[in-house]
């Protein structure tokens, strides 16, 4: 592969407080998305200190699947369905919020006392459309369930999708691949065409993509069909994600993904009037945002 193909995205950084570094990769000005994910939060590493708690409130959710893994720490997952989770390091997390879902993400009550790090990743899959209004779920598989291989001298995780003659439990909507791949100091790994689209995620360390420099906390897409050879002078952590591409555009705005820009809206006036569910054992909620949907497309005002 040519180099001079690859599309270098950085990240949007947002401190959240206390040393809470947050690094959006998707969406992106150059790349909207890679295979069905929309959305790729970078966070932590990052201490949770006692009465230090980086919770995110009950919030809503339609027209895609939230993906969520950790590197280190805990949170503790709820939502409207019933769900309660405690999310692990290794695990793969998958809410599907289809027609509407709402969750929360806190520390576990078993940690409060406690310091800790927190680090990992949250993508958003956008659901096919013939999927888009499913019935939300969300299915927890704990990490020794997440096959494993050793390739070429190389550890791989098969979170989503399959690769190297595994394939994970993880069930999708459509083909899905997410790797978490491990290269040794002076690793030389060929990453063969798993998926119409890929891109790599440097987590930690600096990898080398077909000679080309891809530093730490950058994501590079490669071109359709086409895989790579990564290496490494000192130890990488690295992630691997795509698939098939999307069967259409999509619309997304605030925590909504659909294909039908109406959607969006309703979703928003649904959820201002707190019709979209509620999670067991919370009172608080995060407001629905004043822009975009403070004006919505004439058609969808009330008279």
């Amino acid at each position: 592969m040519n180099p001079d193909s690859l599309l270098l995205l950085q990240p949007a950084d947002k401190d959240l407080g206390g040393g809470f570094k947050v690094r959006r990769l998707l969406p992106a000005a150059k790349r909207r998305s890679v295979g069905p994910f929309v959305f790729f939060d970078h966070f932590g590493p990052a201490t949770e200190q006692p009465g230090n708690a980086h919770d995110v409130r009950p919030h809503p959710h339609i027209g895609l699947a939230t993906v969520t893994y950790l590197f280190d720490g805990a949170m503790m997952h709820r939502d409207s369905i019933g769900s309660a989770q405690e999310i692990l390091p290794g695990a793969i997390n998958w809410m599907t919020a289809g027609r509407g879902i709402v969750h929360s993400e806190r520390k576990p009550e078993r940690l409060l006392d406690a310091s800790y790090v927190n680090h990992g990743l949250q993508l958003w899959a956008a659901l096919p459309q013939a999927f888009e209004e499913t019935e939300p779920s969300f299915e927890h598989t704990a990490a020794s369930d997440i096959p494993e291989v050793v390739e070429q001298g190389v550890p791989v995780r098969v979170l989503i999708g399959t690769a190297f003659r595994l394939t994970s439990p993880v069930k999708t909507f459509a083909p899905t691949l997410y790797l978490d791949i491990t290269l040794p100091a002076g690793a030389r790994f060929e990453l063969p065409a798993l998926a119409q689209e890929m891109a790599i995620y440097v987590v930690e360390g600096d990898a080398t993509l077909d000679g080309a420099p891809v530093p730490a906390h950058t994501m590079a897409a490669l071109p359709d069909n086409t895989g790579a050879t990564l290496q490494a002078q000192a130890p990488v952590r690295l992630v691997v994600i795509g698939g098939d591409a999307l069967d259409g555009p999509r619309f997304m705005s605030w925590n909504f993904v659909s294909s039908r820009r109406e959607r969006i809206f309703e979703a928003g006036a649904d959820w201002k009037a707190q019709r979209m569910g509620h999670v067991p054992g919370e009172t608080e909620f995060i407001p629905l945002p004043e822009h975009p949907f403070a004006n919505p497309p004439p058609d969808l005002k009330t008279a």
